[in-house]
């Protein structure tokens, strides 16, 4: 039996602890939070959720924990329809992040991951699946690698969300076919502080790489050529998610046609819609928000 999915996306699953404070605290200081609250997060895990609500079928391949956060973080992939069928559970525990955030929407993580290994290398069998695009966050290299293997000449696209040097993300970035990577992960890979020659230098290792910059926008380099898009103005409550939000919204863009630059502006709003409501899930758009979104901020340019 086949099972055909837009997006599958594979690496890491936490919980997150959101508390909203008015400064980050320093040394031996104790502080207040004005406000908390608690989802499931982790790169491939929220952008699994983004590609459901945005109206597409998702996936999400990694581990959860037989805890109570793992509980949690199962109910709310099965109430957005997030296909849990390559999910393994165990009695390692669910990974969980802490995250300080700032009024301006800067924040602090702090994650925590216990004695939870990572994934062998034959953890699953893609053999009845059929994905348009496989994401890959990096956090799970020996399942990764494995399925890179799997599926070549398969024709299924593949993403890698470079948030952060780490061998998976080093590993899987001489072999996908689009990278997004972070402007830290830019810097730190190529040695180049200015965007734009980092793009230059991670397309000498993957065809289509995209650098997302916050606030500043996006640099992007292809075989077709390279250039910016600025970012979409909003005012920002909690940048929590909106990065794995990019490449939830970028994946499913891929699996929809869009073109390039189409692509990247659809990418692009949703980032900047996460960043509106505390915690990463809470602001991710359906896709009628975010055509409204879209209408909105079209008719504000005309």
């Amino acid at each position: 039996m086949k099972t055909n999915v837009d997006v599958l996306c594979v690496g890491h699953a936490c919980y997150d602890l959101v508390f909203a404070v008015d400064h980050h605290p320093g040394a031996d200081e104790k502080t207040f939070a004005e406000k908390f609250i608690h989802c499931g997060g982790g790169p491939a895990a929220n952008a699994a959720l983004t590609v459901s609500r945005l109206g597409l079928k998702s996936a999400f391949a990694g581990y959860l924990g037989n805890d109570f956060f793992g509980r949690r973080h199962l109910e709310e992939f099965s109430q957005a329809a997030v296909n849990t069928d390559l999910i393994i559970r165990g009695d390692s525990p669910t990974p969980l992040s802490a995250i300080l955030v700032k009024p301006d929407g800067k924040r602090t993580v702090v994650n925590h991951k216990g004695d939870t290994p990572p994934l062998p290398a034959d953890s699953f069998d893609l053999s009845r699946w059929h994905p348009q695009v496989i994401l890959f966050d990096g956090h799970e290299p020996e399942v990764s690698l494995a399925l890179m293997k799997a599926i070549k000449g398969r024709r299924i696209l593949t993403v890698l969300d470079a948030g952060s040097v780490h061998r998976g993300s080093l590993k899987l970035l001489e072999c996908v076919d689009y990278t997004v990577a972070s402007q830290k992960f830019a810097r730190e890979c190529t040695g180049k502080e200015d965007p734009q020659q980092a793009a230059l230098k991670l397309g000498e290792q993957s065809p289509a790489v995209v650098i997302t910059l916050g606030e500043a926008g996006l640099v992007w380099k292809n075989e077709d050529g390279s250039g910016s898009l600025p970012a979409f103005s909003t005012d920002a409550v909690d940048t929590t998610g909106a990065g794995d939000a990019f490449h939830g919204a970028f994946a499913a863009g891929l699996a929809s046609g869009k073109p390039w630059k189409d692509l990247l502006t659809y990418a692009s709003a949703v980032g900047a819609l996460c960043c509106k409501k505390y915690g990463a899930r809470p602001a991710i758009p359906t896709a009628k928000g975010l055509a409204e979104f879209l209408k909105k901020h079209q008719k504000s340019k005309n």
